[in-house]
């Protein structure tokens, strides 16, 4: 029985728009505000986010809006020069955020009528609001700041004393709140509600005095908070990690990934210099929205800790010394020398890229061993964006090493170690003690070799140290648990003389005798898509800035389906 054809999807009732006195096309339905930035023409707006319910309340959005007169019985209705119906321009503003378009709709963005509704807002919004801009910490990313300059108009008419608010509030162990700064905008209460499901904040008092306040006994701590900061439009809510920490504009800022689960959230960090002060969110509808958890987010500070390794190190006498490169590879390829594949282990790790991934197996290969596993992490998954897999790149594992149930071989490695069979044991990028191992076990390995970013207990134990760099310092690519293909790009310098994990891999399966090949991610995933089903057919390049699907699996993001639902209802439009 042949299976019946997807049947084709309704048709989109298009209608008539005129924006500033050019016609365009939208889907019936659409939100105003929509409409003119697709037609490339700005609304101000705070309170509007396309991931939340439009409340309206800030008033900023007012456009002039008009619609063609209703003729007379028996009359055509008049015609512009365009040959559409001529538009009636109502007397008062409209919010663009709450209001969709209809057929021969007429917007004007930028009419006196508008340009005098904007300066009005700004002035009322101005009233009570402190005039500290170059103390506050949202300064460079303030939009009170920047739609003062562009709508305001330039002088203050008011003479009374400003209303006084709570300052540097301790709302939550991550947010600080500032509540004179607050212009009411509400986004931080609707996204607690609508999104956390922790809906812990609200309005107090009324007219000038209203405040925003968290709920007698309740604090702002669910694992999604310092999303409100990112959703702030003034300075009001502040991250108590990044708060005073650097000035935005000194900021360089990076694409990339979250490392902290297999989700892989989209990211944008923000370094300068070699030292990380901070990621954020990047929008990305098929992975994170535009949200990502607090865990995820704080967790760049190892890159910058004081026990990152800087030189590799080699045991001389029963103690670590630091050594040159060529002779720390050496002095490895010298222990693998003679030996049996039985005789090796390796440990691998599936926080590496695909391309790191790719020299492992050079390795194994080259060494003759099956012994090659990693360590598993599960138990994270929270229902909104935290998968359960820990890892983020265990499908890269399971595609590129043939790995299908990680740690499966992890007991029998331990065994081997434990009756002293082991005379090569390789850590890549893992602490063997935290992975379950001994240190009586490790003692018995006869050559033991780490490689990591970061000083650890089992390094103590090994014959040869190798410090590799972070996330946020290569660039590669992993595959997350909803099977799509994303990038890592370099945002800072690794510390001292640590190398780039992938050249290190390079240069080891070199130094035990197998082929060497090319240490720039691009070079290596050319040859990874001509060897790897799922890649077949890519380019580095061609991943792009939100990733290509390339495995199906069964995952779903709980708060993507929830989305798509509201999104359905007309709750939200994003």
């Amino acid at each position: 029985m042949s299976t019946p054809a997807p049947a084709a999807p309704p048709p989109v009732d298009l209608v008539n728009v005129q924006i500033d006195g050019v016609w365009h096309k939208f889907p019936k339905g659409t939100r105003m505000i929509e409409a003119c930035k697709q037609a490339r023409k700005e609304v101000p707006h705070y309170c509007y986010h396309p991931k939340l319910t439009s409340p309206g309340n800030c008033r900023m959005c007012l456009v002039e809006m008009g619609m063609p007169p209703r003729p007379q019985p028996g009359q055509e209705p008049e015609k512009d020069e365009h040959g559409m119906p001529k538009i009636g321009w109502m007397p008062r503003p409209v919010i663009a955020c709450a209001n969709t378009v209809a057929e021969g709709m007429g917007i004007r963005t930028d009419s006196i009528l508008t340009q005098e509704c904007r300066k009005g807002v700004m002035e009322f919004l101005l009233i009570n609001h402190p005039l500290d801009c170059p103390i506050c910490d949202q300064a460079g990313e303030c939009r009170l700041q920047e739609f003062s300059v562009e709508h305001g108009k330039g002088e203050s008419r008011f003479r009374e004393n400003k209303v006084k608010k709570p300052k540097n509030v301790d709302i939550g162990p991550r947010v600080r709140l500032d509540d004179e700064r607050c212009i009411m905008c509400s986004r931080c209460i609707r996204f607690t509600a609508e999104i956390a499901d922790d809906p812990v904040l609200g309005f107090t008092e009324r007219g000038s005095y209203t405040t925003l306040a968290v709920h007698p006994g309740k604090r702002l701590e669910n694992n999604y908070s310092l999303n409100t900061v990112d959703i702030c439009p003034v300075g009001a809510l502040t991250s108590t990690d990044f708060r005073f920490q650097q000035r935005v504009w000194f900021l360089s800022e990076t694409d990339s990934l979250c490392t902290k689960c297999g989700r892989g959230c989209n990211t944008v960090i923000g370094a300068r210099g070699n030292t990380l002060f901070r990621q954020t969110p990047r929008e990305n509808n098929d992975v994170n929205s535009n949200w990502m958890c607090d865990q995820g987010r704080l967790d760049f500070h190892f890159v910058n800790s004081e026990f990152r390794l800087t030189d590799p190190l080699l045991k001389k006498a029963g103690r670590h010394e630091t050594a040159k490169w060529t002779e720390t590879l050496q002095a490895i390829a010298e222990a693998a020398r003679g030996l049996k594949g039985e005789e090796i282990a390796i440990v691998a790790s599936a926080r590496s890229t695909n391309e790191e991934l790719h020299y492992v197996r050079k390795l194994a290969d080259t060494l003759g061993t099956d012994n090659l596993d990693v360590v598993p992490r599960t138990g994270g998954a929270d229902g909104y964006l935290r998968a359960d897999d820990l890892n983020p790149n265990s499908l890269g594992v399971r595609h590129i090493l043939g790995i299908q149930k990680p740690g499966a071989m992890l007991e029998g490695i331990r065994e081997l170690l434990g009756r002293g069979r082991l005379k090569l044991v390789i850590a890549l990028g893992e602490d063997l003690l935290k992975a379950g191992f001994e240190a009586r076990e490790l003692e018995k390995a006869g050559y033991f070799v780490s490689l990591h970013i970061l000083a650890h207990a089992a390094a103590d134990y090994a014959h040869a140290v190798l410090p590799g760099n972070s996330y946020a310092e290569k660039d590669g690519s992993m595959i997350n648990v909803t099977g799509r293909l994303q990038r890592l790009n370099k945002a800072i310098q690794s510390p001292g003389n640590a190398r780039d994990t992938l050249a290190i891999l390079r240069d080891l399966v070199a130094a035990c005798g197998g082929e060497s090949g090319p240490d720039s991610a691009a070079d290596v995933f050319t040859r990874l898509a001509s060897e790897i089903a799922c890649l077949k057919g890519l380019t580095f390049d061609g991943i792009g800035g939100l990733g290509v699907p390339v495995v199906e699996t069964e995952e779903k993001v709980p708060l993507l389906e929830r989305e798509k639902e509201r999104r359905a209802k007309g709750l939200i439009v994003g």
